[in-house]
């Protein structure tokens, strides 16, 4: 897939349908590439009114007046609201209404242009709302590479409406890519014995839309990682030993040579608090959070 060289890589998370696991992917899937890339820098958007992004990477307690997505997306620059957080990882705090957002979002690259004038080097990862409204138009414009999560029929009928506002903006419907997701290959659901995950596959390849070679397991595992306290864990520290945790690798290895974001190395593990910045976001502090960290 090419990426022009004169910007930064951005990839989106999408699906009109919830519940199929789109924060998940696209919170996981930073920590993974964070940790496959010692050097990449990778900023994590959260377009919905949820706080699940903040929850999981914030350091410190959100503060009265804190800045947030709306007053990046007033400004049209996020440099000002970025913060570094868990992992790593850097985010933007997420608005608590994101529907004054979308007043703001009428032209589709609207957040394009944002990305640009922020200047941020690595990777942006935009999870978008439930929707295909104007704020997940604004992502999808934006995006050099779109994951589109399948999970049911209901997804799957979600993801053609998905490639369908993609085949009508410049860059095309080749930047959506299917993810089949919460897969459950012990049940079978038609007399020739095939699961459900086999059906969503062969309507995939026949409808001619590109997957991701590997697919997400349902895991009990990962659901109590999301619920079981306010701070959601991250699969490659609190899942080892499940097939999610050989998945979302998998996954992460797949994006890196989609998005010719570099040779992977192994899978290092970020630390759980990692050195709160005083000074900027540069490489050299980035480089200093993963120091000395041990492989998988």
């Amino acid at each position: 897939m090419d990426v022009s060289p004169t910007r930064q890589p951005v990839l989106a998370i999408s699906s009109n349908k919830g519940g199929v696991g789109k924060t998940t992917v696209a919170t996981n899937l930073a920590i993974y590439l964070r940790a496959l890339h010692e050097d990449l820098g990778v900023l994590l958007v959260g377009l919905d009114d949820q706080s699940i992004i903040d929850r999981m990477f914030r350091l410190s307690p959100r503060l009265p007046g804190e800045l947030n997505l709306k007053h990046g997306w007033a400004q049209r620059n996020l440099a000002p609201v970025l913060q570094l957080g868990q992992y790593g990882i850097t985010f933007v705090p997420t608005p608590p209404d994101t529907g004054p957002l979308k007043t703001r979002a009428t032209d589709p690259m609207t957040l394009r242009h944002i990305l640009d004038r922020t200047a941020f080097q690595g990777l942006t990862i935009l999870d978008t709302k439930s929707d295909l409204e104007m704020l997940t138009q604004n992502a999808l414009a934006a995006a050099d590479l779109v994951i589109l999560p399948i999970s049911d029929w209901a997804s799957f009928e979600e993801a053609e409406k998905a490639f369908a506002l993609l085949r009508r903006q410049p860059a095309g419907e080749r930047r959506g890519r299917v993810l089949f997701t919460l897969v459950d290959r012990r049940t079978r659901v038609d007399r020739q014995g095939r699961d459900l995950y086999e059906r969503l596959a062969r309507a995939t390849d026949e409808r001619g839309w590109p997957h991701f070679q590997g697919f997400l397991s349902r895991s009990p595992r990962v659901e109590a990682l999301n619920s079981a306290s306010g701070t959601p864990g991250s699969i490659l520290h609190h899942a080892r030993g499940t097939a999610v945790h050989r998945q979302m690798r998998e996954l992460a290895e797949e994006v890196t040579k989609l998005l010719t974001l570099g040779n992977p190395g192994p899978v290092t593990r970020p630390p759980e608090r990692p050195v709160r910045a005083t000074t900027g976001l540069g490489a050299g502090l980035k480089r200093a959070l993963l120091k000395g960290l041990g492989s998988r």
